[in-house]
């Protein structure tokens, strides 16, 4: 066991599960969870959070929570994004350590313990680095992007090996407890509060049952948000493509004027100067399309639009030592 779970001053844990149409996955899920915590030999609670699933995920969840004290339900009111949901939990969490994870057990609970050794005096968030993973394309574009905007928070090594499997200490929130913006990434709030971040290599099984909720167009929406909401990569993309496209016009400016000297003559006319003036437009309205997302990300903000809001809770219950 880890030098967390087994000194006198035992860690608690908190694990936080967003649910999305996970009705038939939450069952296995918590009777796995149960002795993969008991195991620890440390206090503990699971609050799972369902994020508007149109399936009879949240009656589910209430069943669950009805004979287990150490497990409580929070029902969103709409289907606000995997990470708002975990931000909802994560505030809710009462325990010194929070453990996140999906709902669909490809990180088999056992594994919870390999996090929590990790996590030593030197280390503020431990992410769970998959042995093979088991997504598809398009989930696996949309990660590598997450990540490359993380690497000048967290470093290339660190930011290569995040998951949704992930251990921190609970006192790292209080770096982004006043964030109410729409736009959420729980690594990137992490960023915020620590700089001490580890990765432990831990199973990826294949999903337990029912396919992905990550649509394709969900996935370019949260590299989108990724890239605009938390990097400035974009701006700086849109400046070397201003640096680049002026110093072609420098160039062609030279061009001209040295035909001119040397042959006396001119450039050919009109479909020189249509394709040129089209490149410039082109460039311009690219630039002026990013600084429009950063605008309109800016608006959502002023509007005051909360990050998720809570329609009901199970009721608590006496959260024993165990």
């Amino acid at each position: 066991m880890s030098q967390a779970v087994q000194s006198d001053e035992r860690l608690s844990v908190s694990v936080v599960i967003p649910v999305y149409r996970s009705a038939e996955n939450l069952p296995v899920l918590v009777d796995r969870l149960e002795p993969a915590l008991r195991d620890l030999g440390c206090p503990f609670e699971v609050i799972l959070v369902d994020d508007g699933s149109p399936d009879q995920s949240w009656n589910v969840i209430c069943d669950l929570a009805a004979s287990r004290d150490w497990l409580r339900g929070i029902e969103l009111k709409r289907n606000y994004g995997q990470h708002n949901a975990l931000l909802c939990g994560i505030r809710e969490a009462k325990n010194e350590v929070v453990v996140t994870m999906d709902d669909d057990l490809q990180n088999p609970p056992k594994e919870i313990h390999k996090l929590l050794d990790r996590l030593d005096a030197d280390t503020d968030v431990v992410y769970g680095s998959p042995d093979r993973e088991q997504h598809g394309l398009f989930r696996d574009l949309a990660s590598r992007i997450t990540k490359l905007v993380l690497e000048n928070a967290m470093g290339a090594e660190t930011a290569s090996r995040i998951s949704a499997f992930r251990a921190f200490r609970t006192e790292v929130r209080d770096a982004f407890g006043p964030n109410h913006s729409p736009f959420v990434n729980i690594d990137v709030l992490l960023t915020w509060g620590s700089t001490r971040f580890a990765s432990v290599t831990v199973r990826h099984d294949e999903r337990a049952a029912g396919a992905s909720n990550y649509t394709l167009r969900m996935l370019l929406v949260h590299a989108l948000n990724m890239l605009t909401g938390f990097s400035v990569m974009p701006l700086q993309i849109a400046s070397l493509t201003g640096f680049g496209f002026t110093l072609f016009g420098v160039l062609v400016l030279v061009y001209v004027v040295g035909r001119y000297l040397i042959q006396g003559t001119t450039v050919a006319g009109f479909p020189f100067l249509a394709s040129v003036i089209a490149i410039f437009s082109g460039a311009q309205l690219f630039a002026l399309g990013i600084l429009g997302e950063y605008l309109a990300r800016m608006h959502f903000r002023t509007m005051g639009r909360p990050p998720f809001a809570v329609r009901s809770k199970t009721d608590e219950g006496a959260r024993a030592d165990r």
